[in-house]
């Protein structure tokens, strides 16, 4: 089951994380958390893991209106964008499918919000590649 957006390209992580929080930015998402997993696994149990980042994405005046119509909604938020290192070295950065995750709710006055932020995170995508080679396996 799809249940992200997703785009490869082929760059420095750092970077990748970089633009992708401004692209984040400039769509109207501040981030509301930044979980570098790389390094929480290895602090937390001694694992080696590739390169993680979890970015808590969150657009206040879209979840105000979600959460008006919606007061379980939090449960769902903020939206997750993850940037991680593929095996061949590429870089993904792969969004919650909005329209998915707001079904869960079975509430159409959401639908609209889902469209709006679902639009937001493909430009978002879009944003990112643009910066950046295409990926190896693209």
């Amino acid at each position: 089951m799809e249940y992200t957006i997703q785009a490869a390209v082929a760059g420095e992580f750092d970077d990748v994380v970089d633009e992708t929080n401004a692209a984040l930015q400039d769509e109207g998402f501040g981030v509301l958390c930044d979980i570098d997993i790389q390094a929480t696994l290895e602090e937390k149990l001694g694992e080696e893991f590739r390169q993680y980042r979890i970015l808590g994405a969150c657009n206040p005046p879209l979840a105000y209106e979600g959460l008006t119509e919606e007061i379980e909604l939090g449960a769902l938020l903020p939206c997750n964008v993850i940037v991680y290192e593929t095996d061949d070295g590429d870089v993904v950065v792969s969004a919650v499918d909005p329209e998915r995750l707001v079904g869960i709710a079975d509430n159409d006055a959401l639908d609209s919000i889902a469209t709006e932020v679902t639009d937001r995170f493909e430009r978002v995508l879009a944003a990112v590649t643009d910066q950046f080679e295409p990926a190896s396996a693209a």
